[in-house]
């Protein structure tokens, strides 16, 4: 078998080399996912209206609470191929893997029909759409449900390749997809005027031709994942503890999506106006976020893989160095945000109205979001060391606060509608104490050892 990135890098030498080495094609990949997700804005705002650009933003919270499920399950098994692989079982790994590929397929095949039925009630009845754009975000998340299936298919891909040190693979396979959507958005959106359908054609379009390449690329290079078809197996122990590590991140995630969907219905209160300026800003805030989501993924495998070696030594060394990484890169960022804010909206065609509330939008998440670099990398160790249920722990605090303090106030003389944006200083700055405090005190270091 091809070794990845390699077991030894990863559990010797100094912690920052490998790490920086493991997340940056991590780190290119979400930015070329970010990128063709806001191709898919810019192209609807230019081409379509206000009011579908305030469609496809509403849904954005909604739709990431599918997901959340994908990203879960899919690093719960790759956190299990990790340890096989960092103890160097390769039986185990094709074991795991191959059951981490069946869940996983399944689970997009269920909620891909999933979405397609429940859209409409949900959009309607939970995100509180307006009926000005309602039919729009129907239409455009029935037609994204339906490519759901490709989702999962790539993300248990890509966490099976990273979990053995192949990053900068689905790097590769996100660039082709990414020009690929910007190239369909400008045939179905620019040019035949699909507007919000075609934008989510071009989304699955995009996904299954990553899905392929992923597929493709893991059977030809690495032979431990050449299967026949009658090869795949399914091991219950090892679902099972995929499921266990992999539900508390899904779970995490999907906190976070329902959390971020009760904004969005706060949002919607305001009119499309808010709507679309929101969406903008939701836009950009993803890309603020990248740099501590990569290292958040490369420490867990980084934990995985020395925890399989009796390496936790190597640990902390790894949390502290990436933590600096992720703080320096996430305020270049935030600088880049708060001196171009004007330009960025710029490229949305949103409206002047809009425009007044997403430039204090913009500049307010470039100052509160470098307080998540600061902590939500230490999630990966976590996560790696078989404590993934405390995250999920905090993201629920966390939510719970952003949205507690948003209906309370966003109405009220404290802020007021400023408190959509602002909620994050809060909620943000709970997680950094309470995730601060876990880790400090060591117990998260306990039964880190899977026996497998």
């Amino acid at each position: 078998m091809g070794n990845g990135f390699g077991r030894e890098k990863m559990l010797s030498g100094s912690p920052w080399k490998p790490i920086a080495l493991f997340a940056l094609p991590v780190l290119l990949g979400s930015l070329l996912q970010q990128l063709y997700n806001t191709v898919d804005t810019i192209m609807v705002g230019n081409f379509s209206g206000e009011a579908a650009l305030s469609a496809v933003g509403t849904t954005s919270s909604f739709s990431f609470l599918f997901l959340a499920v994908a990203m879960g399950f899919s690093s719960g098994n790759g956190v299990v191929v990790s340890q096989s692989y960092g103890a160097g079982d390769m039986r185990r790994v094709r074991e795991a893997a191959s059951t981490g590929m069946i869940l996983l397929m399944a689970m997009g095949v269920a909620l891909s029909i999933a979405g397609i039925l429940i859209a409409r009630p949900v959009l309607r009845g939970f995100v509180s759409v307006p009926d000005a754009f309602l039919d729009q975000a129907v239409l455009y998340f029935q037609i994204y449900s339906a490519g759901l299936v490709f989702q999962f298919g790539y993300n248990i891909f890509s966490a099976i390749l990273r979990s053995i040190g192949d990053s900068a693979a689905t790097l590769y396979f996100l660039l082709i997809a990414s020009v690929m959507n910007v190239i369909l958005d400008a045939v179905f959106v620019a040019g035949l005027k699909w507007g919000v359908a075609g934008a989510a054609i071009a989304t699955d379009i995009a996904q299954a031709v990553s899905f392929a390449a992923a597929y493709f690329y893991m059977r030809r290079k690495y032979e431990v994942f050449r299967y026949g078809l009658r090869e795949y197996v399914w091991s219950s122990e090892h679902a099972k503890q995929s499921i266990r590590i992999g539900f508390p991140i899904g779970l995490q995630l999907g906190i976070v999506a329902f959390g971020l969907t009760a904004i969005q219905r706060a949002v919607n209160s305001f009119g499309q106006v808010m709507t679309a300026s929101f969406t903008v800003g939701q836009r950009v805030e993803m890309y603020l976020h990248l740099p501590c989501n990569a290292f958040q993924v490369t420490l867990a495998t980084y934990a995985g893989q020395n925890i399989g070696a009796d390496r936790m030594d190597r640990v902390n060394k790894g949390v502290a160095q990436t933590l600096i990484m992720s703080i320096v890169i996430t305020a270049f960022i935030s600088c880049m945000v708060w001196v171009f804010a004007e330009r960025i909206m710029g490229f949305f065609s949103i409206s002047p109205e809009a425009s007044v509330f997403c430039l204090d939008h913009l500049r307010t998440i470039a100052l509160i979001n470098i307080l998540l670099s600061a902590y939500v990398p230490i999630f990966g160790a976590f996560q790696g060391a078989n404590h993934s249920a405390f995250p999920t722990f905090v993201a629920t605090a966390a939510l719970g606060l952003r949205v507690a303090v948003t209906y309370l106030f966003c109405r009220s003389g404290f802020l007021g509608y400023r408190m959509l944006w602002w909620n994050g200083l809060f909620g943000f700055g709970m997680g950094f104490t309470i995730t601060w405090i876990f880790y400090l005190s060591g117990a998260w270091r306990r039964n880190s050892k899977v026996i497998v």
